[in-house]
């Protein structure tokens, strides 16, 4: 980490659909799924008011694996990770933008069966081995899970 600098985000939201998982063409596995933060606040009119934010998460190896075999839609989750914005030029060669969480920390906090699940993952723990953001194998248009 440079000095001065941090990029870290922490969301606690619910998943709007259950994860999307592919592979690249390697075989490691990577999950994406979108989670919604709800922002309550009185309007000018003196109603309250709610907003919604819909985050776009992206796992990589096993913890995309676990990701797919845990999260449903619905499921309350923390995560914590890096934001990146990529590009691409869409099929009518417009340049187009998304910003995205790379998850290093997942917690999965609704109650499965009245229990609640309280279980940490990060990428080290998942796969015994620190995960750098920029990808040794940048994977290809095909390979992104949207």
């Amino acid at each position: 980490m440079s000095r001065g600098t941090l990029n870290k985000a922490v969301l606690i939201g619910r998943l709007g659909k259950d994860p999307d998982v592919h592979y690249t063409k390697s075989g490691i596995p990577i999950s994406s799924f979108s989670i919604a933060t709800n922002n309550v606040y009185k309007g000018k009119d003196g109603n309250m008011v709610e907003q919604t934010d819909w985050h776009k998460v992206v796992t990589w190896r096993k913890l995309a694996e676990i990701s797919g075999q845990y999260l449903k839609k619905g499921s309350l989750v923390c995560v914590e990770g890096q934001l990146k914005t990529r590009s691409w030029d869409d099929k009518d060669g417009v340049k187009r933008y998304m910003t995205e969480i790379i998850a290093e920390t997942m917690q999965m906090l609704s109650s499965k069966k009245g229990v609640e699940q309280q279980e940490l993952l990060t990428h080290e723990q998942a796969n015994d081995e620190p995960v750098e953001t920029d990808e040794t194998e940048t994977p290809s248009k095909d390979d992104l899970p949207f």
